[in-house]
């Protein structure tokens, strides 16, 4: 397989593994910072590297749009592209035809879209998505599934199952085109990185009976491994919690279950505790920048006049270099200057806090005190009100 998954030690439904790829191990779970145009905002990979970052997620839509899949292919795929030797994974695109593009239609061929850059007229099928993410090399490649969001209509749950199955039937075309790229090649394609996985995406909104059916259906499409999607959508985090609860275990235990697109530091471990392996979210990158900062104390709005003069760090059990180096006050001068150090500084923060989080989980799995971990995260996160 081009994908390898070893599960190491197991508290409850939470796991620890070791995910093999063409381009290293990750331990899990693990985090993925989002690098969406082949850059994690405001911080370099030798940034990433010294954090302890063992995979990034970047993104079939924006890369295809500019600087474009073939560009990027002739120059040797992403990883040599971007200078980035450890994984990576791409998704495929559809989340951002749905929430960026100006116009977009679906239908059965797929998501027609106008550029939100210039305008321009394309189309991404299954088939197209696949062929993007060929040309890209990542180390694991998502298929194109339909987003929908939280239904807030009477005919929601008819909503999510045509969008449910439709988006298994484009799971088939995806994955036939994956098989046809990995044997024999398609026709005007590069293909930088035959070790290339491909992800299934289990979808069926907040209705239990749906998301069965498509987990039942997709793993028998026969995926390397499978991801949640359509959650942190606007649900409520205890449905949230539920659906994942009751998705993850239809879901093979010998390969990694991804979550996508959450969440909040008591997101990662409330899901790690229903038996999720990977995760990506902007949250840590995008809140950096508006300059909010993750704590273990709760959020911590660094542009507060009350830190004007605080010359504690962000966090005092943090070992990060912005909080060895940094005081709050500090920190808050460079963001009301406009300084392009305040989001280097808060995203190093930032990550190292969800990095350092995720590797603490695996440490409790490992040791098996994760229930003990998980109520210790709880209480140290609800010690004080959130800065906000």
């Amino acid at each position: 397989m081009s994908l390898g998954f070893t599960v190491t030690h197991a508290d409850g439904a939470a796991r620890c593994g070791r995910m093999t790829t063409p381009h290293g191990e990750v331990e899990t779970p693990a985090f993925m910072p989002v690098g969406t145009q082949g850059a994690v905002k405001g911080v370099t990979h030798r940034d990433l590297e010294s954090i302890g970052a063992q995979i990034l997620l970047s993104n079939t839509y924006h890369l295809y749009l500019r600087p474009g899949d073939d560009l990027i292919a002739r120059l040797g795929g992403l990883h040599k592209f971007i200078g980035w030797t450890r994984p990576i994974l791409t998704d495929s695109g559809g989340y951002q035809v749905f929430s960026l593009a100006e116009r977009h239609t679906i239908d059965e061929e797929g998501a027609h879209f106008r550029s939100h850059l210039d305008g321009a007229a394309h189309l991404l099928t299954p088939e197209k998505a696949a062929d993007i993410q060929a040309q890209l090399g990542s180390d694991i490649a998502m298929v194109l599934d339909e987003c929908l969001a939280h239904p807030a209509t009477a005919d929601g749950r008819a909503l999510a199952r045509r969008s449910m199955e439709r988006t298994l039937r484009w799971a088939r075309r995806a994955r036939e085109r994956f098989l046809a790229l990995r044997e024999g090649g398609v026709p005007g394609v590069v293909v930088c990185n035959r070790g290339q996985a491909q992800f299934g995406i289990v979808q069926g909104s907040i209705y239990p009976d749906l998301r069965e059916e498509s987990a039942r259906e997709t793993v028998a499409i026969g995926f390397e491994a499978y991801a949640i999607g359509g959650l942190s959508v606007g649900e409520p985090a205890d449905v949230m919690y539920d659906i994942v609860g009751r998705t993850a275990p239809l879901l093979p235990a010998d390969r990694p279950r991804y979550l996508m697109g959450t969440g909040t530091p008591l997101d990662l471990v409330e899901s790690v505790a229903r038996g999720i392996d990977l995760f990506d979210c902007v949250l840590p990158t995008r809140n950096a920048r508006n300059g909010q900062l993750f704590t273990s104390a709760g959020r911590l709005n660094i542009k507060n006049t009350r830190y004007a003069d605080d010359d504690r760090p962000p966090d005092p059990d943090c070992g990060c270099y912005t909080c060895r180096t940094c005081s709050r006050a500090y920190l808050r001068h460079l963001f009301a200057t406009g300084e392009i150090n305040a989001a280097t500084l808060n995203t190093l923060h930032n990550l190292t806090f969800y990095l350092d989080t995720l590797r603490r989980i695996r440490d409790a799995i490992t040791f098996r005190r994760f229930e003990s971990f998980r109520l210790a995260l709880h209480q140290s996160l609800s010690r004080q009100p959130h800065d906000s």
